[in-house]
């Protein structure tokens, strides 16, 4: 099934029960923003993605995962990673689908990417039952400003990743079930509608099975946690020159089926 906020409410949007509260994906439900008494039916026949809320309200736990996929290593010149190289941003910087970015610095870049929707708590989850625990996936863009990012001879990567709308979410949460295949859905990044990222995420060396099991191995995951599990090459600060978002600039981010992000940089 797709699932939606709207109004404040877990709602179906495709499947033989569209249109019905969800019910069985406690206790990520109660991850969602505040049930609204005002939700209907008609909201979910004729929704508007612009108008769809966050999918998840201040989660307790994001998640991000650098060099993930082997391309994207390679561009920016690091070694791959031998267990998942974790980050975390900050709840503040999430913003909806459709936003506007107010621009850090002069080298913020793109990153699109699959996110996980944590469904239920876990920790020492094992990779063999590791997507029981996921409530949905959707797409989500990791923006990064890279100055704050290479400061420091050493990286560090959260502070420059947790600006006021840095963490774009996907207004639609896809349950596993919809998608016959993950492995073939493709990541796609567009900049002023010229495609700059595009890969399947067959290329993803850490699955997703890999990152819970990996996790929950150290951390208890909750009910509404998010997972940003890397990007593919193309993104701005691999490129020669090097490009990065000016103001003016549109970028959209998408996953096969799982939905668009569309972003006006101010």
């Amino acid at each position: 099934m797709k699932i939606a906020n709207v109004q404040g409410e877990a709602f179906i949007l495709e499947s033989a029960t569209k249109g019905r509260r969800v019910l069985g994906l406690q206790p990520y439900e109660m991850a969602m923003p505040k049930f609204s008494e005002t939700a209907k039916v008609s909201d979910v026949d004729e929704y508007q993605p612009a108008n769809l809320g966050l999918l998840v309200n201040e989660p307790r736990q994001i998640f991000a995962v650098g060099m993930n996929f082997a391309d994207h290593s390679a561009e920016i010149h690091e070694k791959l990673p031998k267990v998942p190289s974790i980050f975390t941003k900050f709840s503040s910087c999430l913003a909806p689908a459709n936003t506007t970015v107010q621009l850090h610095g002069p080298k913020t870049d793109w990153e699109t990417e699959l996110v996980v929707v944590i469904g239920q708590a876990g920790r020492n989850i094992s990779k063999e039952s590791a997507l029981d625990y996921v409530a949905g996936v959707t797409v989500g863009e990791d923006l990064s400003d890279r100055d704050v990012q290479f400061a420091n001879s050493t990286p560090q990567f959260s502070m420059g990743k947790s600006f006021e709308n840095y963490g774009v979410l996907g207004n639609v949460l896809t349950t596993l079930d919809e998608i016959p295949d993950l492995d073939n859905e493709v990541i796609t990044t567009k900049l002023n509608g010229e495609i700059v990222q595009q890969a399947p995420l067959s290329q993803m060396i850490f699955k997703i099975q890999d990152l819970i099991a990996y996790l929950s191995s150290i951390v208890n995951l909750q009910p509404g946690d998010l997972i940003y599990t890397g990007t593919p090459s193309g993104t701005g600060v691999g490129r020669d020159p090097q490009v990065f978002l000016k103001p003016g600039d549109v970028l959209t981010g998408e996953i096969t089926s799982l939905g668009q992000l569309t972003m006006t940089m101010a």
